[in-house]
């Protein structure tokens, strides 16, 4: 796929939101590669869908993966800190691969972030996201950012389990004044 004008590049493909990114970029007859940390893994695509490995330590390796994509689409991140890797990590990682795609020329990077996200937060996730985000448009890349709210869909963990609780539980708790709408 390398040195195709036109690839759109997903990272996460095999993963929740990135495979909807993927699917749908498919549909649409558009040439996609994946980069994931997760070769392992089947891959539901097939063929249609070449793997590539993030080679977070190889930077170099990370941006020639990257020659000839049009846009990426940037869905990294990590949930919830890990005892093996973190938000710093992710973070870290991201900022390697901000960096790839504008040695490899990439046209535009769609980040995924997240809504309210800020500096000053005391949650590193929204801290963390909110670093990125200035360290994307100070790269000179062309980009675009989305801060979603919350993404749902079959295999959402936050909005399923939620649905769980409502349908088994007499009572479901609400932070602060019970207003909280989702």
């Amino acid at each position: 796929m390398k040195n195709q004008a036109g690839i759109h590049a997903v990272t996460g493909a095999f993963g929740y939101s990135g495979k909807y990114i993927a699917e749908r970029l498919l549909a649409e007859g558009k040439a996609v590669l994946t980069l994931t940390d997760s070769l392992q893994r089947g891959n539901p695509f097939g063929d249609g869908l070449p793997a590539v490995p993030f080679n977070f330590n190889r930077p170099q390796e990370l941006a020639a993966s990257l020659q000839g994509v049009s846009v990426l689409y940037n869905t990294y991140w990590v949930r919830f800190n890990q005892p093996r890797f973190t938000h710093a990590d992710a973070g870290q990682n991201t900022l390697i691969l901000f960096e790839a795609a504008k040695k490899a020329g990439v046209e535009r990077v769609i980040h995924v972030s997240i809504t309210n996200p800020a500096e000053d937060s005391p949650l590193e996730y929204f801290s963390g996201k909110a670093k990125l985000e200035r360290a994307l448009v100070e790269s000179g890349l062309s980009h675009a950012i989305l801060r979603p709210t919350v993404l749902f869909g079959k295999e959402d963990i936050l909005l399923n389990n939620i649905a769980w609780v409502l349908r088994y539980l007499p009572v479901f708790g609400v932070f602060g004044d019970g207003q909280y709408k989702l």
